[in-house]
């Protein structure tokens, strides 16, 4: 059993499949979103609310909406620095940015925007908070991000960072989804407003967020040892927010780093299709990375980052393009044993749906596991307050601490784990794939795969739904099943689904918290034979699920 694979997948996008940005942007003005429909009110997802235009589920409205409510949320908690604004390279982010700065204006918010109109990356806005509220216990600063990141050219997102520079928990987004709704309820009565031109006017500064960043790089990467090493790296922005970042980063550290192309299209219309024909900017996906694939033979390490370049794909000339979660174990291995001023009894911090390798690996190296829901805002406040010195998911997401144990980020930075791998490779004269053959050997070499289906708005919340009561089973592939959560074993949150696991694999089922798809993921210790036979039972389970849930529906 495994994904429906498009035939176009892995091909270049056709005309037919690109989006028509004009018509994109007439409807994110003109259509209004009829708040009577769930898919067209505010939700905010694992990370931020997102949705497409045409569906009328984000639009103009949707963002004063949401604008106006994380306003009301700065004066109840006295947030009162300014807020950093950033915005990536999809159609809608800029018409999306000048609607949310007529209403941060209007509320006397001072607004940090880029200098040039130059786009943001999401952990450049979440390094930019933090920087502003070192040292601070008033005045803190909080920021917006203007992305759906990885989705497709349709699709717009718009994300709240509050002062501790990481996405915001569920506590904070369910008390802004809850206020933009009643606004939409209320025909946006209550919302403030002014016109952008004199929004441009008010209390804005522009703000070098490149050079800032870029400046810093040094205390999280080894950058001399790159340099030294020669390193010949290839980058391929997919047309990113950090489109204009890597020539910056080369020049400032004089690094051997050749940016495969600038091209910023709002269509994406260089880029291959991915697994099921969409338009996909997934550095995780072999699909979405052809480009980077056909030419790995020419460096010594290439690597990609997604359209907000939270992500990353690793690329090196033999094992060609790293699934995520060998890189994140290669990436936990290296980074322990060569940062001597991380704190002794800091956390590695996983998501429940990555791989078991990484258990043992942190076992070996003598620390704690701290195992978190999808999402990044599970990290923050560990990385914040160093209790966590680094933490990943098995979607190429990760960050971790400066040099010298002090936070960097605390979203996901695709730029420093790109830079990392650059940084492995140097220091220990082998590329990241060569080094994860040595913990396969190690620990043994789980095979995984992840499932994704597409799935109505019903079936995504019967998943999330599911409990350790719905599996009645006791054996998973011919071995006792050993457990299963729906709760995450670090903070008790629950997982939105379940995961269920035996001495030889497990198996996760949950539905994606920013596509309308479900997810089922599995690793077998025992080969691929074993993987298949996980996930055929993993599917059985859900199938039963949506069947149950559909009868008592009826």
């Amino acid at each position: 059993m495994t994904t429906h694979i498009s035939p176009l997948a892995g091909k270049p996008a056709p005309l037919s499949s690109l989006i028509d940005v004009a018509k994109q942007v007439r409807a994110y003005f003109e259509v209004r979103p009829d708040p009577t429909i769930a898919a067209q009110r505010v939700v905010f997802g694992t990370s931020g609310h997102r949705g497409s235009a045409f569906d009328g589920s984000l639009n103009e409205w949707h963002v004063l909406a949401i604008t106006q409510a994380i306003c009301d949320h700065r004066r109840t908690h006295d947030i009162t620095g300014p807020l950093f604004l950033g915005i990536d390279t999809h159609a809608l982010p800029e018409p999306a940015c000048a609607s949310g700065l007529e209403v941060l204006a209007a509320n006397g918010v001072n607004v940090m925007l880029a200098m040039n109109d130059e786009y943001t990356p999401t952990p450049v806005i979440s390094h930019a908070i933090l920087a502003y509220n070192r040292g601070r216990s008033s005045g803190l600063a909080d920021g917006i991000v203007i992305t759906p990141s990885h989705n497709p050219p349709r699709d717009g997102g718009y994300k709240y960072n509050p002062p501790n520079g990481g996405p915001a928990d569920q506590e904070i987004t369910a008390w802004i989804e809850a206020a933009a709704n009643r606004y939409l309820d209320a025909d946006l009565k209550g919302v403030k407003r002014m016109l952008h031109a004199n929004a441009l006017n008010a209390a804005t500064t522009h703000h070098d967020y490149l050079s800032a960043y870029v400046a810093e790089l040094k205390s999280v990467i080894d950058m001399d040892a790159i340099r030294d090493a020669k390193i010949l790296m290839g980058v391929d922005p997919m047309g990113g927010a950090g489109v204009h970042y890597w020539a910056a980063i080369a020049e400032q550290y004089k690094l051997d780093l050749k940016v495969m192309s600038e091209t910023v299209d709002s269509r994406f219309a260089f880029m291959t299709l991915d697994w099921d024909g969409q338009n996909r900017m997934d550095p995780s996906s072999p699909y979405a990375m052809q480009r980077s694939i056909d030419i790995k033979d020419r460096f010594h390490i290439a690597f990609a980052c997604d359209t907000d370049h939270d992500r990353h794909g690793i690329v090196t000339p033999e094992a060609g393009l790293s699934p995520p979660n060998h890189y994140l174990s290669v990436a936990i291995d290296y980074l322990f044993r060569h940062r001597p001023q991380w704190g002794a009894h800091a956390a590695v911090g996983k998501t429940v749906v990555s791989t078991r390798l990484i258990d043992q690996v942190t076992a070996k190296l003598g620390r704690q596991l701290f195992e978190v829901p999808v999402g990044f805002k599970w990290f923050s406040s560990g990385l914040l307050d160093g209790s966590l010195c680094f933490g990943g998911d098995e979607s190429a997401g990760a960050t971790f601490l400066r040099r010298d144990g002090s936070v960097w980020t605390t979203d996901k930075d695709g730029i420093i784990a790109a830079l990392l791998s650059a940084e492995i490779t140097a220091r220990m004269g082998r590329d990241p794939g060569a080094l994860y053959v040595d913990l396969a050997n190690e620990f043994g070499n789980p095979v995984a795969d992840r499932v994704q289906v597409t799935a109505t708005a019903k079936q995504k919340q019967q998943l999330a739904a599911l409990s350790s009561r719905d599996v009645a089973a006791t054996e998973l592939a011919g071995e006792k099943i050993d457990s299963i959560i729906d709760h995450a074993p670090g903070d008790d949150a629950p997982i939105g689904g379940i995961r269920v696991s035996a001495a030889s694999g497990w198996f996760a089922a949950r539905p994606s918290g920013t596509e309308d798809i479900y997810k089922i993921y599995a690793e077998s210790f025992h080969g691929p034979e074993l993987l298949q036979r996980i996930l055929k039972e993993a599917q059985a389970t859900v199938d039963s699920v949506i069947a149950r849930s559909g009868a008592r529906s009826q």
